[in-house]
């Protein structure tokens, strides 16, 4: 088990290949590897997570000696770039830029807030309360998202339909996981600091992580760049 995580990592990195080289214009390829790219910063905050919500032996070692892995960067790499496009993946989307007079609509006064709030509401839960990070982790993706929901409403369908998509890809994902190694959850996962429910095998707290997440991350380039769905 001890090459677990890094086996993981690099099976998404795969579903990731093959989304990337299906889609059918460089301008959503370029899309997906520029949300990657940014995305994988977040595996960064894996000491937040360690020991507190799970204990994977990684690559060196490094999860349990110091919180940080490899493994990390490369697994936010991954889910990055496909919660970002996966829309574009099933359904023939196509943007254009926002007009100036749509920029100045009043919802849009809330657009870098709405862009922050995410990181906001996690370190504001994470400082002040001792709820266990997976779930400060949902709650913040999930409040960006509504925040988001009320800057950009004409994204919201793109991004209920992403989070679910995401949700099935990620569900397939973990199975993968489960059928590799037995007993792994059981083992590395820190059942008695959370719910400890399992569905199919998968912590629930995974499931939540994956709706919120694509919930929030299939928005992220559109909003950034004022683009939106034509």
């Amino acid at each position: 088990m001890q090459y677990a995580w890094l086996i993981w990592s690099l099976i998404l990195i795969g579903i990731w290949l093959i989304i990337y080289f299906s889609l059918d214009t460089k301008e959503k390829r370029k899309e997906m590897l520029v949300v990657s790219l940014w995305t994988s910063l977040l595996g960064l905050t894996e000491p937040l997570f360690v020991p507190e919500y799970w204990s994977p032996p990684s690559l060196l070692n490094l999860a349990l000696r110091t919180g940080f892995d490899f493994e990390s960067l490369i697994f936010s790499f991954g889910i990055g770039g496909i919660a970002v496009i996966i829309y574009e993946g099933f359904f023939q989307a196509r943007y254009k830029k926002m007009s100036y007079h749509e920029r100045r609509s009043p919802q849009h006064r809330y657009h870098l807030f709405a862009l922050l709030s995410t990181p906001i509401i996690f370190f504001f839960l994470f400082l002040i309360t001792s709820i266990n990070p997976i779930y400060i982790a949902v709650i913040a993706m999930t409040g960006g998202g509504l925040f988001t929901w009320y800057c950009r409403p004409d994204l919201k369908k793109k991004m209920i339909t992403s989070a679910f998509i995401f949700l099935g890809i990620y569900f397939v994902y973990f199975l993968t996981l489960i059928v590799m190694y037995p007993g792994y959850v059981e083992k590395i996962w820190n059942l008695k600091a959370i719910s400890g429910i399992l569905i199919f095998g998968i912590p629930l707290e995974e499931f939540l992580f994956a709706l919120s997440f694509g919930f929030i991350w299939s928005s992220m380039y559109e909003h950034l760049t004022w683009r939106k769905i034509k």
